[in-house]
This record gives structure tokens, sequence and C-alpha cells, in this order.
């Protein structure tokens, strides 16, 4: 049986091609008896349109693209499940590019920029450089930072700093003054900002405490589990270790809980540890943690981008979404014994 057609639609309702374009393309200028004939007409017909010839019709590709480093790390897959979650529920299409290296990073950046491939481009966690910057804004493709900024770019952001100050005020507020910070590299090629920013916001919570910041207390790594444990056996085999941990990501403090339990302590009673994200597996662990909105971020940044596409003039801006401390069993006083059963 033949694919019905649009002038199948159109002979069926009794109206032009044109008039059933505009119905499929949500035009106001159909008058709602006709738009209703029409959309009957679909119905009885079970007409389903060609992708290819709407997206010809409405001079746009329907695709939203995503830039994303790292993609299989767990905060980054809440923010994609939000993302995906709102675009369902769109006329755009999701189209993912994974980074994983600087190379891929510009080939990315390059091959985006022109506004033929996407109506519209989220980047997450990776900062354009001026010239990439300059190159989207040529080719006007409405784009949005996720955990970046830049001052021509519209962004969206929680505030890291204010995280990290919430972790190590709450461990000062225990009576720790022995606190160790595990974290990626500060600087990397990436220009990934969330460890420094969080690094910054417990710097000031020790400051604004009197606590001396002892700069021996700061390990910094590549992102893993692994790595966090590596990072956190060199604490606390010093001479004087830390008394708390505030690690920068959930991963790295289940890293730091792996370290404990390979040296024979325990946490809450010889090792405080929180960490930062909360992500699914933290509930689990009982892990006291700073919770980011991961997944209504990837909402958020699909309805401003898509408000960013319909009105191109909109001046740049940033949104901050904000951060909660969140209590459970893995961070105690450091005079903390628990009592025998």
């Amino acid at each position: 049986m033949p694919a019905v057609t649009i002038r199948d639609v159109a002979r069926h309702a009794g109206v032009g091609i044109g008039t059933v374009s505009r119905v499929l393309n949500s035009s106001p200028s159909v008058s709602e008896t006709t738009r209703q004939k029409v959309l009957v007409s679909i119905q009885e017909l079970d007409y389903r349109p060609s992708a290819i010839a709407r997206r010809l019709s409405l001079g746009k590709t329907l695709q939203i693209a995503v830039i994303v480093p790292f993609f299989t790390r767990p905060v980054f897959v809440e923010r994609l499940r939000g993302i995906e979650h709102t675009l369902a529920q769109s006329d755009y299409d999701l189209v993912l590019y994974n980074v994983e290296t600087i190379e891929r990073r510009d080939e990315c950046f390059r091959y985006i920029a022109r506004r033929e491939r996407v109506d519209g481009l989220l980047i997450i966690s990776l900062l354009p450089r001026d010239r990439d910057v300059e190159r989207l804004l040529r080719a006007q493709v409405p784009t949005l930072l996720i955990d970046a900024r830049h001052p021509s770019l519209h962004s969206l952001n929680i505030d890291d700093v204010v995280g990290g100050r919430q972790a190590t005020e709450h461990l000062i507020e225990l009576g720790h003054r022995k606190i160790g910070y595990v974290s990626d590299y500060l600087e990397d090629p990436f220009g990934f900002v969330s460890s420094r920013d969080r690094f910054l916001g417990y710097y000031q919570a020790l400051e604004a405490a009197d606590v001396p910041f002892r700069p021996q207390y700061h390990k910094q790594g590549e992102h893993s589990q692994l790595e966090a444990r590596k990072l956190a056996l060199e604490l606390l085999s010093m001479p004087d270790p830390p008394t708390a941990i505030f690690a920068a990501s959930d991963t790295q403090a289940i890293g730091v809980l792996a370290a404990v339990r390979e040296l024979g302590q325990r946490v809450p009673e010889d090792l405080s540890v929180i960490g930062y994200d909360d992500i699914e597996i933290a509930e689990y662990l009982h892990l006291t943690t700073v919770r980011q909105p991961s997944f209504s971020i990837g909402i958020e940044a699909v309805e401003m981008l898509i408000e960013i596409i319909n009105q191109p003039d909109l001046p740049v801006r940033e949104k901050i979404l904000p951060t909660k401390l969140v209590i459970r069993a893995t961070a105690a006083s450091p005079a903390f014994k628990k009592q025998p059963a």
C-alpha cells in the first residue's frame, strides 16, 4: 500500500497543500475550524510527515547538539538525562558529541560552528576559546554553556564556591581543624573550573574560621576512584594526618572511603569524609555530600536554549542554581567514638 502523502491529506480535508503545511508547522494564520479539519484528516489517514521535508519547510535542522567531556561520568550522565528528557517532549532531536581529547574538542567546535548543522548548541564543562566563540557568533549558532562561563555566551551554572564553603564549614562546625581536600588537577588543558571553584570555597571557609590552610593537605590528580584512593592513602600516611577529607566529587569520596578501609580505619570514627554531587550511590553509602541538581540542570539548559533560539536578541545572561549540603553518616566530630552495641 503506497504511503499517504501531504497531497492525500489536502484532498481529504478539502484544502490546499499549503494549508496542510501551515497546520503541520503550527502557523497562526490558519483558522481553528480549518486546523481541526486538517488534523482529523491526518489522523484518519494515519499520515506521518517526512522529518526531512518538515525540516526543509521550516528552514531548520530540528537538532540540538551537546558537546560533553567524558560523558560516562555520573554527574554528566545526569545532566544528559535531563537534557534528553526535555528534548523528547519537543520537536528537537539530540546529537551528542563526546570529548576525551583536546584534539576532539577543537574538532567539535570547528564542525558545529555552522548554522545549517544544528539549531542550537549546549556545551557542558568545556570553556570555548575566544576564537571558538567568535566562530559561533559569526555563524549565529544559539549556544548555552553549562558549568562554564564566557562573557559573550549565555550560561547555566551552580555556585561551586558556595558548595565548597558549605562542605568545609560543616566540618569546621563539627570541630575539625585538620581538613584535607582531594580533587582533580586545578589547572588542566580542558579548562574545567569546578574543582578550582570548590577549592576556593574550601580555602575561604578555612580563612573565615581562622583555620590555617596547609598546602600539604591538598592532593590533586586524575578524576577516578583509584587515583583518589592513592591520594587519600598519602594524606592518611602523614605524621600528622587530617581528621577530615573533603573530596571534590562523590566518585573521589568513594576512593577516599576505600583508602580508609584499606588502612583498617573507620568512617567517621577515624576520619570524616564529605563528597560533592550526590550521585545515586551516595545515599546507599550514607555519604555526607553537597548536592547539585544535575538532572534539573539538564532540564533548565534545554528550556533556556529553546528560549535563546526563539529570541536571538536576548541579552547574554547567566543563571545560577543552588547547592545543598546533605548530611548523612560519614562526617562527625573528631572526638566522636561509636558507642559499643
